[in-house]
């Protein structure tokens, strides 16, 4: 990530940034072109910082938390091993460890599965209005995404069921990726830096058949997933 140690990584838990080493005033700099690069694929998320054996001052720790709510991100925890790091985190009220999850939205009516392998992310449920998931690798969703909830995932997103929602893939600016769904018909779709919003008529018109949506010759361009 240009010369920046901080990587993002995605856990259980949502996700994980890693803070590296380095000057502190050197890492806010980057920490804040960093999300403020990734405006969409943040916005309104919940975070834990990485540090490691890095010594984080209460100060320090005040600084990291309003890099990120300038840009409307929470922080829920800061993870370390190094003591004055611990105390930090705790004087702030935040987490010191992975094992306690984060807050989380009004509980399912229905059992959710949930599982990270590599860097997938599987969903086994369907997703309402005012719903969202993001992750910083791939995003597979067995079950509807309706309109009005949103997913944004730093790799592909593939849906199986219907896709009548917001998408966003490629959400760290990777044009490479690519959206398919068995019913593409989003509201909104997102790959890397450009976009692509279906007139109304036309999703209602649409034929349902699996589709698959990727960038060409710096356009969104949907075929038949096959």
């Amino acid at each position: 990530m240009m010369d920046s140690a901080i990587t993002i990584k995605g856990t259980r838990d949502g996700l994980l940034i890693d803070l590296g080493a380095g000057d502190m005033a050197v890492l806010l700099t980057e920490l804040a072109k960093l999300v403020e690069s990734r405006k969409t694929f943040f916005r309104g998320g919940k975070v834990a910082l990485q540090a490691g054996d890095r010594r984080l001052t209460l100060r320090d720790a005040i600084r990291l938390r309003q890099t990120l709510e300038k840009h409307d991100i929470a922080v829920w925890a800061i993870l370390g091993t190094h003591p004055t790091t611990v105390a930090a985190a705790e004087k702030l009220g935040l987490e010191t460890a992975l094992s306690s999850q984060p807050p989380s939205p009004e509980p399912e009516s229905e059992p959710e599965h949930e599982f990270i392998a590599g860097t997938g992310l599987l969903l086994k449920r369907t997703m309402r209005s005012g719903q969202s998931v993001s992750h910083a690798g791939h995003i597979v969703i067995v079950g509807d995404v309706n309109s009005g909830a949103e997913v944004i995932a730093g790799g592909d997103v593939v849906v199986w069921g219907h896709l009548r929602g917001t998408v966003h893939a490629g959400a760290t600016g990777d044009e490479e990726r690519c959206v398919c769904a068995l019913d593409l018909s989003p509201i909104q779709l997102r790959i890397g830096n450009h976009i692509a919003r279906p007139p109304e008529e036309q999703r209602r018109r649409k034929e349902c058949q699996p589709e698959r949506a990727f960038v060409n010759d710096g356009q969104i361009v949907a075929e038949r997933w096959k």
